[in-house]
């Protein structure tokens, strides 16, 4: 979510719109990026402001369900649709992540995912030992990510994740195996194929998490939902039924001036403010859900359609808790086909010490196309696929039908329209800048307007706390603090490194290993 300013606009309600309360600042959305920009402005002493929300409920993209029932009562379980872990934590004199740090707060359950020491490999014939190629490519990151900080410190050309790879010899060519490691290496983070994907800004966005923090990543399996923290830092500052809050409120057009912004829902409702943050996904920018007047600025509307929107879904089966067939000690399955690279590639236990014991739950991630096809056909051809792929690992016998299923279909969410967002090949740091820039007193944050993090929550975190101080300089500090958002009118093919600054939304620098 991005920042609001003043109104003087109150004059350009449309016939027959129910006006509400004027507001300071508004938000659209209550996820991470607008409850923290909300929380910053508290913070800073102003309270005239309004969260309006898609939503039944707090939390966005963080969005967890029940599923499935545990044995010998009629309670299920709690699993997570969206963002699942906590990425990178916090090492000895180093910083440590605000997510950590919040999911401490408020005794979040998780468990430390065991990427490279609890993983079973298989193929179409069943167990297949393949182990041996993370190391090979792990030995030819290294000189991946060389290459990226040269691009990165000599102002090169960027390229695509898979022409880096190709330059440091790591070459799957259909080799299904090799390209099931890649998968679980690269697409597994970034929700889109190396094709697809920057080279630079792969690297920076990894470093800058498990490099500056450290390379944890622990598991939230939280009874209340992974959205329990952003509900509690929300409690900090929102009474119970609080009216600045509107749930389940669909933002249909914002008109921008420079003097304020007018927001008009499809209840019929409109809202002035004189500051207004949008939060909206790249997906929803992409799709022309909200009409913006006039329209937004050109270059900001090519940032918006170059910046990529990745999709992430996870698939979840309960079997019998009686007839659990795979490994309950072992975290990971990997799947490598002999067809298609990417179909039905990883398995996840939950089934296992330190998670959800006793609860026969396994789910299966998919990314990018394989997630639009399964999102886009019925749960039961979905489920047919995904159980002849587990009996051609385990055995035709082995596997039972599963009592339970369901995943999410994130790309045709209204209010999503994906998961999260990607950095594409050759967009540089201005052309991103682009994307955070605002237009007059209309501001934009989010996870992918992050040039460090986008598509981690530290990023939506940061954005939103950013935007939202910014926002009290405005209205409550000294005026000549007031500084808008830079924006590039004329962009170039590289960015030099002089420019990876605060003026282009850099704070941390991708060369930190304190949790290496």
């Amino acid at each position: 979510m991005s920042s609001k300013e003043k109104a003087s606009t109150k004059d350009k309600v449309t016939v027959g719109a129910h006006k509400l309360p004027y507001s300071h600042t508004f938000y659209s959305g209550a996820g991470i990026t607008g409850i923290t920009a909300a929380q910053a402005l508290s913070n800073a002493s102003v309270s005239d402001f309004l969260i309006i929300e898609y939503n039944g409920e707090i939390g966005g993209r963080v969005k967890h369900t029940a599923f499935g029932k545990k044995p010998d009562s009629n309670e299920s379980y709690t699993i997570e649709l969206g963002a699942n872990w906590v990425q990178g934590l916090g090492s000895p004199g180093g910083p440590e992540s605000p997510i950590w740090t919040l999911a401490k707060k408020y005794n979040l359950v998780n468990t430390y995912s065991n990427f490279t020491g609890s993983i079973a490999t298989y193929n179409e014939t069943g167990a297949a030992d393949f182990l041996n190629l993370m190391d090979k490519f792990e030995d030819k990151y290294s000189k991946f990510e060389e290459d990226a900080g040269r691009i990165l410190t000599n102002n090169l050309q960027d390229r695509s994740a898979r022409a880096g790879f190709s330059i440091a010899n790591w070459k799957p060519k259909k080799n299904p195996a090799k390209e099931a490691v890649e998968w679980y290496e690269m697409d597994f983070e970034y929700a889109q194929t190396p094709e697809e994907t920057s080279h630079e800004f792969a690297v920076i966005n990894y470093n800058t998490t498990f490099y500056q923090y450290s390379d944890a990543n622990n598991f939230v399996h939280d009874p209340r939902g992974f959205s329990a923290f952003i509900e509690g830092e929300a409690s900090t500052f929102l009474g119970s039924a609080d009216p600045r809050l509107l749930l389940n409120t669909i933002v249909h057009n914002i008109s921008w001036t420079s003097h304020g912004v007018d927001i008009y829902n499809k209840d019929g409702t409109c809202v002035s403010a004189d500051y207004a943050i949008c939060t909206f996904s790249v997906g929803v920018l992409q799709h022309d859900t909200v009409k913006f007047t006039p329209s937004l600025p050109s270059y900001k509307r090519a940032a918006i359609e170059t910046m990529s929107m990745a999709t992430y879904t996870k698939i979840f089966l309960q079997f019998p808790p009686d007839k659990v067939f795979w490994d309950q000690n072992t975290q990971f399955f990997l799947y490598a086909d002999p067809v298609e690279r990417g179909y039905y590639p990883l398995f996840q236990s939950l089934d296992g010490p330190g998670f959800m014991p006793g609860s026969g739950i396994l789910f299966v991630t998919v990314v990018d196309a394989q997630s639009y096809a399964v999102e886009a056909q019925s749960s039961d051809t979905t489920k047919k696929q995904v159980l002849k792929v587990l009996r051609r690992m385990f055995g035709e016998g082995k596997v039972p039908d599963p009592i339970d299923f369901f995943y999410p279909r994130w790309s045709l969410e209204p209010w999503a329209y994906g998961s999260y967002s990607n950095w594409p090949p050759g967009f540089t740091l201005e052309a991103h800048q682009n994307l955070r820039s605002n237009a007059e007193r209309l501001w934009f944050a989010g996870e992918a307007t992050s040039p460090e993090y986008y598509g981690f929550l530290q990023g939506a975190w940061f954005e939103g706390q950013g935007a939202g101080q910014e926002i009290a300089k405005c209205l409550v500090g000294n005026k000549t603090e007031c500084v808008r958002e830079k924006s590039h009118k004329t962009l170039h093919g590289t960015t030099k490194l002089e420019d990876f600054s605060e003026v282009n939304g850099w704070t941390a620098s991708s060369f930190l290993t304190y949790g290496f």
